[in-house]
């Protein structure tokens, strides 16, 4: 173990490493003294859902989300990587909190539903 050219770490030096630079546990006071986190108690990121995790708390068809997206109704979704597309979970849990407050107040123009004479066929007279 001592004659390494590559200089890779052998078994008996991970120990040793391991043991004096181990990480205090979470929530622990010594955790919350590393430098790398604020002091006020907020970590630096944000929750993000995948497709499946909002199709779970917003029971809309993907199309609905889509066009509300476009149109600016409902938070946008953002890229992680070329292949996953995420939204920010507090984003969405605010338009919700949004869309029950309106609801409740009779601020939604749902509430009175759809203008029932510009239907093409059946049209209420």
């Amino acid at each position: 173990m001592e004659n390494n050219p590559a200089g890779k770490i052998g078994r008996d030096n991970s120990t040793e490493m391991h043991s004096s630079s181990a990480l205090p546990i979470p929530g622990s006071n010594a955790y919350g003294d590393l430098p790398q986190f604020p002091k006020h108690g907020v970590l630096p990121f944000r929750r993000t859902i995948r497709r499946h995790e909002l199709r779970q708390i917003v029971p809309l068809a993907e199309t609905t989300i889509y066009e509300m997206e476009q149109r600016g109704e409902f938070p946008r979704r953002f890229r992680l990587t070329a292949r996953c597309v995420v939204w920010d979970l507090e984003e969405v849990e605010a338009w919700i909190e949004d869309r029950k407050q309106a609801s409740r107040s009779g601020k939604t123009n749902s509430s009175s539903g759809p203008d029932v004479r510009l239907r093409r066929h059946r049209p209420i007279r």
